[in-house]
């Protein structure tokens, strides 16, 4: 045989040893053509056999050369940005032409702002898919009733869509996730009682959906989470008290949701340091019981029905850095010194009859 044909051959035996497979490349060329990207071109560089070099947002594994990664962010520092001056917009859907990449470990197709349908549903049998990112779109539809079969899924966000529904119960499941976000949805029903399941949670954010019910007890069972946020909800019932006795949660944010009775002695002297449960239907006194091992970079306890005194344990706090008490039925003295020395009047406004700095000057005996 001709040496320069044994040469050719071996070449073109690297090269297709290295390319992608044209099963994947037919996937990506078919979930192309399902979107419209009309101002960055950042779909220009899908040409050519080879789609794990030089294709935008594709990665492939090193040793399968199988489609790996898929990261298309509308919102990026990539100079395709900066040369634009402009952040991205696409329209379409997501084809389900993406269940055919079977290798895939992350999805992020963020912040687009236009792509619209529904989320395939044949993406729950991606079997290494650890990442599913759809933030920033307007993804309509409910969560695939099946995502709990992804058993490596460490973050799903599907935040600032319009996915409606309720969470399914499968998604109790997901015992590897982490991060959970589906904020600014139109998510109904209640969280799923079983929730406490996901034990490597560390991210439940939940804010600006339908969401009623109760907090479930067995959230406050995940050893990890740090960051909670149900704000701007329909939950109803009580806090937990055992909520303040977990031992790395640092944001608890409630606000604006229809919870009742009275605030958790536990909260005050517990981890958190950003406590927002403003908007809400709180009653009874703001429990004493701070201490040294109190420390809020936000306390907002505004917009409920809160009565009697500022308790003066609150002195003794370690730090407050924002605190509003206002619109509530609190009355007596403001304490004095810290942290009300450096706080302005908006933080007590609207109370019954509440006096002392920043306020009006209390009446003598």
């Amino acid at each position: 045989m001709n040496l320069n044909v044994v040469v050719l051959l071996f070449l073109l035996l690297i090269s297709s040893a290295t390319c992608c497979p044209p099963s994947d490349r037919r996937a990506l060329l078919a979930f192309r053509s399902a979107l419209h990207e009309p101002y960055l071109g950042i779909f220009n560089s899908w040409t050519g056999q080879d789609c794990c070099h030089n294709w935008y947002g594709i990665s492939c594994d090193s040793l399968t050369h199988r489609v790996a990664d898929i990261n298309l962010r509308g919102e990026s520092e990539d100079p395709i940005f900066e040369r634009a001056h402009r952040t991205g917009y696409m329209t379409g859907h997501i084809s389900a032409s993406i269940c055919d990449l079977t290798r895939l470990s992350a999805i992020t197709i963020a912040d687009w702002k236009g792509i619209s349908g529904e989320i395939p549903k044949c993406i729950t049998r991606l079997p290494f898919l650890r990442t599913l990112d759809l933030i920033g779109n307007q993804i309509s539809g409910g969560i695939p009733y099946d995502i709990g079969r992804l058993n490596r899924l460490a973050v799903l966000n599907v935040a600032d869509n319009r996915i409606s529904g309720s969470i399914p119960k499968s998604l109790t499941n997901l015992s590897s996730l982490m991060h959970l976000d589906l904020r600014n949805n139109l998510i109904s029903g209640v969280i799923p009682s079983d929730v406490g399941r996901l034990k490597m949670l560390s991210r439940a954010l939940l804010s600006g959906n339908r969401i009623t019910g109760r907090i479930p007890e067995s959230l406050t069972t995940i050893y990890r989470l740090a960051d909670v946020d149900l704000s701007g909800n329909q939950l109803y019932g009580t806090i937990p008290p055992s909520l303040g006795r977990m031992s790395v949660l640092a944001t608890l944010n409630l606000d604006g949701n229809k919870i009742s009775g009275e605030i958790p002695q536990t909260l005050m002297t517990s981890s958190v340091m950003n406590l927002n449960l403003s908007r809400n239907l709180l009653q009874g006194k703001i429990p004493e019981g701070f201490g040294p091992r109190s420390y809020f970079t936000v306390l907002d306890l505004s917009y409920n029905n809160l009565k009697g005194p500022i308790p003066r344990s609150i002195s003794g706090a370690s730090f407050i850095g924002h605190l509003d008490l206002s619109h509530n039925h609190l009355c007596g003295r403001i304490p004095v010194g810290s942290p009300f020395d450096h706080l302005e009047a908006a933080s007590f406004m609207f109370n019954d009859c509440l006096c002392g700095k920043p306020l009006r000057a209390c009446l003598k005996n």
